[in-house]
């Protein structure tokens, strides 16, 4: 009898690839790989047990993301991000999600969006989660934030500083990302939006801002 070779399927390289890429934003995340890391590709690959060609897939999405950069040679090391490139990044953020929550406001049925946004609340209350994935959910509250307007722009306007910002988070170190990425303070930029109070929808976005900025300089400046 002939093996059905087809039906078995394959390895999936994207799987391999992205089980790469979230073991090193951990690594970074967890300061395991700290800011001026050099990035070898023979030690890497070794160490997580994927081909070289695999690694530099996942390398060059922390590089697009902003978590790793190109330096002398050629070499990759962990980003060091500056405070003042920290206080660019949230600005930027302000100005695109206070858009976001203007248009939200102005909505006149908000009811499933705001349904949405509360699902994603769920995720981010969700304790079983390694500092990573909660970064990710933080993450994905805000892009919603912006997905739910339809303003593609908007979204990929979002979406090119993505990376930086996770990178600004993942250097607050853990007790201080945890606290910044809690769900109760999530909680009043939704409540904001159900009620269609577009002043304080802003108001609670620029605070959320702000606190987070101050916080993460703060670290750094330490």
């Amino acid at each position: 009898m002939s093996l059905d070779v087809p039906a078995l399927g394959g390895v999936d390289r994207n799987t391999l690839r992205e089980q790469s890429l979230h073991k090193l934003r951990e690594a970074i995340s967890s300061g395991q790989l700290a800011p001026g890391t050099r990035l070898v590709e023979t030690e890497l690959s070794e160490a997580l047990s994927v081909s070289r060609g695999t690694l530099r897939e996942a390398l060059r999405h922390l590089v697009q993301e902003g978590l790793v950069v190109t330096g002398e040679r050629g070499r990759l090391l962990v980003r060091a991000l500056t405070t003042s490139e920290v206080r660019d990044i949230f600005a930027v953020r302000r100005s695109l999600e206070t858009l976001a929550v203007e248009t939200l406001c102005e909505q006149e049925e908000r009811t499933e969006l705001v349904r949405t946004l509360r699902e994603s609340l769920d995720r981010l209350s969700d304790t079983g989660q390694d500092l990573a994935e909660l970064i990710e959910a933080d993450l994905a509250f805000h892009r919603q934030l912006c997905e739910l307007t339809g303003n593609e722009t908007l979204v990929n306007s979002w979406q090119h500083i993505s990376g930086l910002t996770r990178a600004t988070i993942s250097r607050s170190g853990r007790e201080l990302a945890l606290r910044n990425t809690h769900w109760q303070r999530h909680l009043p930029i939704v409540d904001a939006i159900e009620a269609g109070d577009v002043e304080r929808a802003r108001e609670v976005i620029r605070t959320h801002m702000h606190e987070t900025t101050e916080r993460i300089v703060q670290i750094l400046e330490d």
